[in-house]
């Protein structure tokens, strides 16, 4: 059976304890055996290698370099890390090494939440998103600093700049999966989010 640890926290906003609630039953519906941390701690405290998945859910806030080099080092050896919106891509904003990692940054989200606007499946083919059509969405439209090496997998559009919604990228031995989408919890139940979230988490943990 493989094995994910979910860490959540940060900023209460992106309701964190309820969005991990809902990977989680995600992963167990394909038999993962899930651990949900509370604490940053988890990254130096327990055996990362031991996991094939490692899912960030932690907006904003600090991680201090005892904390951090764990989990780094342990996706360069190969676990997998998959994540969503704040909780992967908007963490610990002055660690760069972590933001070369996830392959991206938050930086705006224009209009805030409420924008209406269309995630295109337009990205490079995969089964990753076959079968999955572009959809409409209304929350938070992110506009973020993307490695140009990521492989995009869906977009969508500010005016003329076309821009990552959901990547893949590696970081050393390990896959890494982020999608921009899920400001709330009603966001990452709807069923072409979560369906982009469990594929892409599985992916990463080489399911």
């Amino acid at each position: 059976m493989k094995k994910a640890l979910i860490v959540q926290g940060g900023w209460d906003g992106h309701k964190p304890a309820v969005v991990a609630d809902i990977l989680a039953g995600a992963l167990r519906k394909h038999n993962v055996e899930v651990t949900i941390s509370d604490t940053l701690d988890a990254y130096k405290t327990l055996p990362l290698d031991s996991f094939n998945l490692i899912v960030p859910n932690w907006t904003m806030g600090t991680i201090a370099r005892d904390q951090l080099q764990p989990l780094l080092d342990a996706v360069a050896g190969g676990v997998g890390l998959g994540g969503l919106h704040g909780g992967m891509c908007d963490s610990f904003r002055n660690e760069t090494d972590y933001q070369f990692m996830t392959g991206g940054q938050w930086v705006a989200h224009p209009g805030n939440d409420g924008v209406t606007y269309t995630v295109q499946m337009d990205g490079e083919p995969s089964p990753l998103t076959e079968g999955i059509s572009d959809f409409s969405v209304t929350t938070e439209q992110y506009y973020m600093h993307v490695d140009p090496g990521n492989r995009v997998l869906a977009t969508t559009r500010f005016g003329d700049v076309v821009m990552p919604v959901v990547w893949t990228k590696m970081w050393g031995k390990g896959r890494v999966y982020y999608c921009s989408l899920g400001h709330s919890p009603n966001i990452v139940e709807m069923p072409p989010v979560l369906e982009l979230m469990t594929r892409g988490m599985l992916w990463a943990a080489r399911d």
